[in-house]
């Protein structure tokens, strides 16, 4: 799996159009996010410019560093025999997708961090009165990013449309799970549907974690409904993931 992690990185890196979007755009949009959060009257919320705008710039880092980076990684990798011929050595379908993902998820990772530290120094933001629930949902977020990635390369069909299949998930996450309008903004009824999204709760423990502001069983309703998308991942990915290129 290392060797595999490090062949990957090394493509990675040869990848401008993956850099690009990965590394790039998460830095960017928390920028729009800020501008957004101050036409808000997030007073009546209870919220800040940077109880916003942080979790944002995690919930970007995932679904671009990560989600879509691996979707792009699964595709080309199926297409080109590449997880075939994976499969005929001594590594199981677990680890193969785990080790393809693991340079992706280390990035994201490092990201989700630089930009929430960067994020509290600028927004004069106080240290997180929950850094357990923060760390938890990161974790979760880069858990259910790798997963659901891997379940839309199954429906992938070649490299240039992993350029599109992504979008309905991204575009659904950033308008819906609380990036761009929190949900405490959001009529009763929209909000609740909107808390079933699979990044709401990364969004939420991240938010959570930094407030203080989320009970026990805030908390617990939002690693349960993450964890629901993971396992749905999970099986999704053994039933229809596929290996060989889609003809």
């Amino acid at each position: 799996m290392t060797a595999l992690a490090r062949a990957e990185l090394t493509l990675l890196g040869r990848s401008k159009g993956t850099l690009v979007g990965a590394l790039f755009v998460p830095l960017v949009l928390p920028l729009s996010a800020r501008s957004a959060a101050t036409e808000m009257d997030l007073d009546e919320a209870g919220l800040s410019v940077g109880a916003v705008v942080l979790p944002a710039a995690v919930g970007f880092s995932l679904l671009f560093a990560v989600y879509s980076a691996l979707v792009g990684v699964y595709v080309a990798r199926r297409e080109e025999l590449v997880l075939k011929r994976l499969r005929t050595g001594e590594l199981r379908d677990a680890e193969i997708l785990a080790g393809s993902a693991l340079p992706a998820a280390v990035v994201g990772l490092a990201q989700c961090v630089l930009l929430a530290v960067g994020c509290a120094v600028l927004l004069d933001m106080a240290a997180p009165s929950a850094p357990h629930l923060a760390v938890l949902g990161m974790l979760l977020g880069l858990l259910l990013c790798a997963g659901l990635a891997a379940v839309t390369a199954s429906f992938t069909r070649t490299a240039e449309s992993a350029q599109v299949t992504p979008m309905p998930l991204m575009i659904v996450s950033m308008l819906g799970s609380g990036m761009f309008v929190p949900l405490e903004l959001l009529p009763d009824r929209v909000a609740s549907v909107c808390e079933l999204l699979p990044l709401t709760p990364v969004v939420t423990l991240v938010r959570g974690g930094w407030t203080g502001g989320l009970s026990a069983y805030e908390a617990l309703g939002a690693l349960a409904t993450g964890l629901a998308w993971t396992v749905l991942a999970v099986f999704a990915v053994q039933r229809w993931f596929r290996w060989e290129p889609r003809h």
